[in-house]
């Protein structure tokens, strides 16, 4: 590095282009991975990286991830003078050193001050939001014009703007007469008499002289608008008012500058004043440190352990029971999407649930890829092929599959029948679910639970204060019941964690910190899991009580053949004629029935349970139902005669063909369902004459993958993409920043109306290979097959047949240039700019 390089790097940064050129490689990285949105697409320059820094939507996605001490900083910057110093900025948060606080303004704790603002400052520098150094500190451009106070838009400071600003457009007689009327001498313009007016305020003995002269009801105006808003309403507000007129306390202050006309029938006060009244402080309240959490309870660790285990079994039976009867009865989609209210319904009264939490259920269901649409003419939503291989794995690991995709999700459930922005309702697996803000807040209040110790449990009333802290500007849209987003998702979050084994009496379980953590939760569930039960016990009232969880294949194959009648520390299964012909109608036969019933119980099997399976076996089947429309056909043509007789079967318009045969004018899925609501058992029949079986695992949708999150913004950059955007960064910027010496300029020009060198052929072929023996970097013009001019700093490496290949520094890749493109070659001022190895510092 050059001397002259090596002073340019220790002098003060005059731009922001320039502080990140002093900046080293890992701090560059570190703000890319910060703000990934300034990678999209990777930046020329830094001249360029700090112009997409300044840009609105950039700054406003940097200022939304600020905790409130950070905030406050940055505010306390944008309402003092651009290229204030350090202890500006510290008067501005603890107040004036030796000033008594004012009334109305909370205590500040200036060690929690001291000991926060060297990080906030930090914070604020790696975010590329501040930069200079502490003697002259410079908010970025658009971030001081988004926080600056303005007295329409106070801001949580609650200051209005600057004199200067207040008093723009003021005629200079009208501001001779403030500067007479407050006891200054005049002035020959505008400009030094508002510097005059300025000076007096920002001093705090002329401005305490001032105001402690006025009316002490002209210091109760003041006081009322000291902490904000900064503004009130009179009538004729912009009428000069010399002090010798003034009648009332608002006129009084009018005339000596105190207050400001901000419009026809608006008045404000100046920054200065406010400032001066709040004894320096920008804010009411400074938040140094974020709250404390309470009030708690606290629980015993293991008791929380056990609790939570319990309720993910239960969460795990309850996804698959769910897909299980979708898979058997599959619900349609809407035309527009989603599920029908009525099929949630549905599902709330067979899961014996809320219809809120049916849906959270769905959700969960959907967004871990074991349901789906089927994508047919009649599309239905149905389990797909991954719900099969979830079936075969231990109940932790697809609990643990079901809580990850509840912590990464961004789709909300509990948003299901409210309404969006147009009044259109909001259903279960609907396009209009996902709020990107979701993820990060479920993930907030889990750390909040995580931080205090193991076993206590923590409402959302106690947890929002310290999280509006770390993100004050992260609280979204507020719901239809007049809360904020964030405030919303937190109470839910606590309430779905509950429901789905993550915490347990309100408490983080051992699970869920690992899963917080990212460290795989299934070692640590697995032993607290309830052990599952290969064993029923079988009643004579036609029940089967299951003392306990049952494996998996033993409470599919049960709820097939039996209906759930209650859910509780024991599940009671009820023996019915429909469950039996369900269970037949999918292929089981009155002996497979028998052998699994006496498989599984711990007792005799009931005399009146097999009579019931005997007796729906010698009846399902005899009545045979095809396609004609639909045909029955059965063997015993009295059993025809007595449902052609019978009124219940006028709807399906019978109409006997043969003594065994009847022909119906309705399909035979509605003949099927007709004959089962009057007591019959039929059984569908294939064109070969054979019954139809259905399986319960016959419904399922090809093969899908999961839904993704809806990302919150670009996605953070890996360590590979960073590496080389910082590369392809400090390249470009040592192409743009080499100095060059003095070329004689040809007619062709670069597209940035730049001159190209111009060289002859020989001296152009000559310098090339002058480079590549020397291994120098050479400024070279160059126009492409389109005829477009540019130019290029490259170390060539190469030159024959006619090209030349080159490292193009801007670019960081080699590239193939034509030999009869170049206009010309120029060498590079190594003396005045950067070598070939240097670091563009």
């Amino acid at each position: 590095m050059t001397e002259q390089t090596a002073g340019r790097t220790a002098a003060a940064p005059r731009t922001l282009a320039e502080e990140l050129r002093a900046r080293g490689d890992d701090a560059l990285a570190a703000l890319l991975r910060a703000r990934p949105d300034l990678l999209n697409p990777v930046p020329s320059d830094l001249a360029q990286l700090a112009g997409r820094i300044s840009t609105r939507a950039s700054s406003l996605r940097a200022l939304e991830r600020l905790d409130r001490f950070t905030l406050q900083t940055a505010e306390a910057l944008a309402a003092a003078p651009d290229g204030c110093d350090r202890r500006t900025l510290r008067a501005l948060l603890t107040g004036t050193p030796g000033v008594p606080p004012p009334p109305g303004a909370d205590p500040v704790d200036t060690a929690a001050v001291d000991a926060a603002l060297p990080g906030a400052l930090a914070l604020l520098r790696d975010r590329a939001l501040l930069w200079g150094p502490d003697t002259s500190l410079h908010l970025v451009r658009t971030v001081r014009e988004i926080l600056a106070p303005t007295a329409a838009r106070p801001g949580p400071t609650g200051l209005g703007p600057t004199l200067a600003e207040a008093t723009a457009g003021m005629s200079p007689g009208r501001l001779q007469e403030l500067l007479a009327d407050a006891g200054l001498p005049a002035t020959h313009d505008p400009v030094s008499a508002v510097a005059a007016l300025t000076d007096l305020l920002t001093d705090r003995e002329r401005a305490g002289a001032l105001v402690g002269g006025a009316p002490e009801a002209a210091r109760a105006v003041l006081d009322r608008l000291a902490w904000g808003p900064p503004t009130g309403t009179v009538p004729d507000a912009g009428r000069p008012v010399r002090a010798e007129e003034a009648r009332s306390p608002v006129e009084w202050l009018l005339a000596r500058g105190l207050l400001l006309p901000a419009g026809p029938r608006t008045v404000v006060l100046p920054r200065e004043a406010a400032l001066h009244l709040r004894a320096g402080r920008s804010h009411r309240t400074v938040e140094a440190a974020p709250p404390g959490v309470g009030p708690t309870r606290v629980h015993e660790p293991q008791g929380v352990d056990a609790a939570a285990a319990g309720q993910a079994f239960t969460a795990v039976r309850t996804a698959e029971e769910l897909l299980d009867l979708w898979a058997l009865t599959p619900p349609p989609v809407l035309r527009a999407g989603g599920l029908g209210v009525r099929d949630l319904r549905r599902a709330a009264a067979a899961l014996d649930v809320p219809e809120a939490t049916a849906a959270f259920w769905i959700e969960l269901c959907f967004g871990a890829g074991l349901l789906a649409s089927d994508g047919e003419a009649d599309e239905v939503w149905a389990p797909t092929p991954a719900y099969d291989t979830w079936l075969q794995q231990p109940v932790a690991r697809r609990w643990a599959l079901l809580a990850r995709t509840w912590l990464a999700a961004t789709r909300v459930p509990g948003l299901v029948g409210t309404r969006d922005a147009k009044g259109r309702a909001l259903v279960a697996l609907g396009p209009d679910l996902d709020r990107t803000l979701a993820p990060g807040t479920r993930r907030a209040v889990l750390e909040q639970l995580a931080a205090l110790a193991p076993g206590t449990a923590a409402g959302a009333d106690a947890l929002l204060p310290a999280l509006r802290w770390h993100r004050p500007l992260r609280g979204g849209p507020a719901t239809g019941e007049g809360r904020d987003l964030r405030d919303d998702l937190t109470a839910r979050t606590l309430a779905e964690a509950e429901l789905l084994g993550v915490t347990g009496r309100g408490a983080l379980a051992s699970p869920g910190r690992a899963l917080l953590a990212g460290a795989d939760p299934v070692p640590l569930l697995e032993p607290l899991l309830p052990r599952p039960l290969d064993h029923v016990i079988l009643q004579p009232d036609l029940t089967a009580i299951a003392p306990g969880p049952l494996l998996t294949p033993l409470s599919q194959e049960l709820a097939l053949a039996a209906d759930v009648e209650s859910k509780g520390g024991a599940t009671v299964y009820r023996f019915t004629p429909d469950s039996v012909r369900r269970a037949l109608d999918a292929g089981r036969t009155a002996a497979d029935l028998h052998d699994f019933l006496a498989r599984h119980s711990r007792t005799p099997v009931p005399q009146p349970l097999s009579y019931l399976v005997d007796d729906v076996a010698r009846r399902h089947g005899r009545l045979r139902v095809g396609a004609a429309s639909a045909y029955l056909r059965c063997d015993d043509d009295s059993l025809l005669a007595e449902i052609l007789a019978d009124r219940r079967s006028e709807r399906l318009r019978l109409r006997r063909l043969a003594p065994t045969v009847l022909a119906a004018q309705a399909g035979p899925e509605a003949v099927l369902e007709r004959l089962r609501a009057m007591g019959y058992a039929p059984a569908a029949e294939s064109p070969d004459g054979d019954i139809v079986v259905v399986r319960p695992d016959a419904r399922r949708t090809p093969p899908r993958s999961a839904p993704a999150p809806v990302p919150d913004g670009p996605p953070a950059p890996d360590d590979v993409l960073l590496d080389a955007a910082v590369r392809a960064v400090r390249a470009g910027d040592r192409a743009s920043t080499a100095a060059r010496r003095a070329v004689v300029a040809g007619p062709a020009a670069a597209a940035d109306g730049t001159r190209l060198p111009r060289t002859a052929a020989a001296e152009t072929l000559a310098a090339l290979q002058t480079a590549v023996l020397l291994g120098e970097r050479v400024w070279i013009g160059y126009v492409n097959a389109e005829g477009s001019a540019g130019q290029y700093v490259v170390a060539p490496v190469k030159v024959e047949g006619g090209r030349v290949t080159a490292y193009d520094h801007a670019r960081d890749e080699l590239r193939t240039f034509s030999l009869h493109r170049i206009t010309g070659v120029a060498d590079l001022d190594e003396a005045g700019g950067d070598g070939p190895d240097g670091d563009g510092a």
